[in-house]
Formats: structure tokens, C-alpha cells, sequence
């Protein structure tokens, strides 16, 4: 099954709750957690405690924390007590990637490692082995809701063709007209915002997305 994850950044942060309590009801359990820093990406987002609060509420609620900022080894625990299912950290930023990865695993938490569109997807396959998680931004990090960069889609086929068993989740522009060319590459984790939140039937979205082979 083609598991759909919704951006939390596209939610309505005056109703969050309502949000994600029609998330949980059309039977979505997993919430893609952005956390920015205006210095990785150029944008500021959320925080530990939004997380935490988020758990609490919605114990079932597995979330997917994408730390896109400098220095996210310093917030491994953290996230991991706020009630993080997967970490994913970028690439790009970790100076011993390996080393990272081995500190998520320690703290309970699957470990996930993301891609830019201007890195290869090679970088990680030294890393396939102790990854839980990889994900692919099929746009430039930072904002919801810009426009889908299809020549990232070799990225998952290759991933796949190199042996990798685990998820691959594919992040940025991805709606109901993208979904199956993504799953046919071999993803199985689709992050969607706005094509979720904003969607006149959140329901039929999640629908289809479960009915994807």
C-alpha cells in the first residue's frame, strides 16, 4: 500500500487540530513535520513543542520529522522525546553522515536521510544500509506549493535499483496526476500539502493515493 503523508506547512495553523483530526479520520496516520531555520532554507517554520503538543493530541499521529537546517544534530533528542517517528536530515549538512543516522537509531527513531535537487542521489548509496528512510525533494526546499521538477524522478528508480528495501518518500509538488509516475519509479511515501489540505475532498485524496499499486 502507497502510504500518503500531508505537509503539515499547508495545514490551516488556526485549525490545526481540526485539520489533522479530519487527517487521522480519512484514515492518514502519518504527518510530514517540516522544521526550517532561515539558514539552510530561507524560511522559518516549526518547533519541538508544536510536535510534542501534536503527539499528545493525536498519539497515533506518526510523524516525520524533515529537519531542513544547520546543525540538526543538536536536536535529535529533542524531537525524538517531542514523539518523532522518523528524523530525516539532509545530506548536504552533515559532516559524518553515518555518525548521524547512528544517533536517531540510539534514540529510538527511525532515520531518514534527504536529497536537494542539485545532489545526486549517489551521495547516499554509501548509507543504504543503515537508512530506514531516504526522502526525495522534487522541489527546492523551503516554500510549499511550487511546481514539480519531474528529472528528480530517476533519483527513486535508481535508489531502487541499487538494492534499497526501505522508504522513499518524494517531497514537493506531488498531486493525484504526478502520484503515479512516482510509484511506478518505486516510491511508496508521497508528501502532499497543498494537494491535501487545500483539496475540496481531503477523503478522495487519501483514497486514491491507498489504492495506487
Amino acid at each position: 500500500m502507497i502510504e500518503l503523508a500531508p505537509s503539515l506547512l499547508a495545514a490551516n495553523v488556526l485549525n490545526l487540530e481540526k485539520d489533522l483530526d479530519e487527517m487521522m479520520k480519512n484514515g492518514v496516520d502519518t504527518l510530514h513535520y517540516d522544521v526550517m531555520d532561515a539558514h539552510f532554507v530561507p524560511n522559518l517554520s516549526f518547533g519541538p513543542a508544536l510536535c510534542k503538543d501534536i503527539k499528545k493530541r493525536f498519539p497515533a499521529c506518526k510523524m516525520d520529522v524533515h529537519l531542513m537546517m544547520d546543525n540538526p544534530d543538536k536536536y535529535l533528542s529533542v524531537f525524538a522525546e517531542a514523539g518523532a517517528y522518523t528524523i530525516t536530515l539532509h545530506q548536504e549538512v552533515l559532516p559524518d553522515p553515518r555518525a548521524s543516522m547512528e544517533s536517531i537509531k540510539k534514540l529510538g527513531v527511525r532515520c531518514g536521510m534527504s536529497v536537494k535537487p542539485g545532489t545526486k542521489a549517489e551521495t547516499l548509496l554509501p548509507y543504504l544500509d543503515i537508512l530506514d528512510y531516504i526522502l526525495i525533494m522534487t522541489v527546492e526546499p523551503g516554500f510549499g506549493g511550487q511546481k514539480f521538477m519531474a528529472d528528480q524522478v530517476g533519483k527513486i528508480s535508481m535508489l531502487r535499483a541499487a538494492g534499497f528495501k526501505g522508504d522513499i518518500s518524494v517531497d514537493g509538488g506531488v498531486n493525484l496526476e504526478n502520484a503515479p509516475m512516482l510509484v511506478q519509479a518505486g516510491a511508496n511515501v508521497l508528501v502532499m500539502g497543498t494537494a491535501y489540505f487545500k483539496a475540496d475532498d481531503p477523503a478522495m485524496i487519501a483514497k486514491t493515493v491507498k489504492e495506487l499499486a
